[in-house]
């Protein structure tokens, strides 16, 4: 078996894992918290917390809908299916694994909103008066995938002449 063949299913490794990750820190959460109780305070600027996020990153479209579930659902895994094709045909690591990272963290996502019709949401950073939206580790993995592959498109563009017409 050729070489990129192993790097891909090792790549699909890790999107299982990645999921397994994510649905076993949000079930954690979800047991915690399934009586009301107060935020897990890891640090001044860090929670634990439960937020349903009904919407899209950063709260967009956060509105109880059955038709967010839907179309959100649908849309992570029509792109998912895209990703998996370019993660089958990436050239090196950092695309494979930036794919690879964004599935997983869709896919985490989808199976909450299909479960719960909203995606559990408990990372809470905050400084003072200001905080970042709550977010979990789909989201994480999914802006370390997209963060991986711009890193790669810098790489790659790096040292490449001008093309002048």
């Amino acid at each position: 078996m050729p070489a990129r063949k192993y790097a891909n299913i090792f790549a699909f490794f890790v999107t299982i894992l990645l999921i397994a990750f994510d649905q076993g820190t949000k079930m954690l959460i979800l047991d915690y918290f399934s009586i009301p109780r107060a935020p897990i305070t890891i640090t001044s600027y860090f929670d634990l917390v439960l937020v349903w996020n009904h919407g899209v990153s950063f709260g967009l479209f956060n509105t109880p809908s059955h038709w967010n579930v839907y179309i959100f659902s649908t849309l992570a895994i029509s792109i998912s299916c895209l990703l998996i094709k370019w993660l089958w045909n990436a050239q090196n690591h950092l695309l494979r694994f930036g794919f690879s990272f964004i599935i997983a963290g869709a896919i985490g996502n989808v199976f909450d909103r299909l479960r719960f019709s909203a995606v559990v949401d408990f990372l809470h950073f905050h400084w003072g008066a200001h905080a970042f939206p709550t977010f979990n580790i789909a989201d994480s993995a999914i802006t370390l995938g997209v963060a991986l592959i711009l890193l790669d498109n810098f790489k790659n563009s790096q040292g490449a002449p001008y093309e002048k017409k």
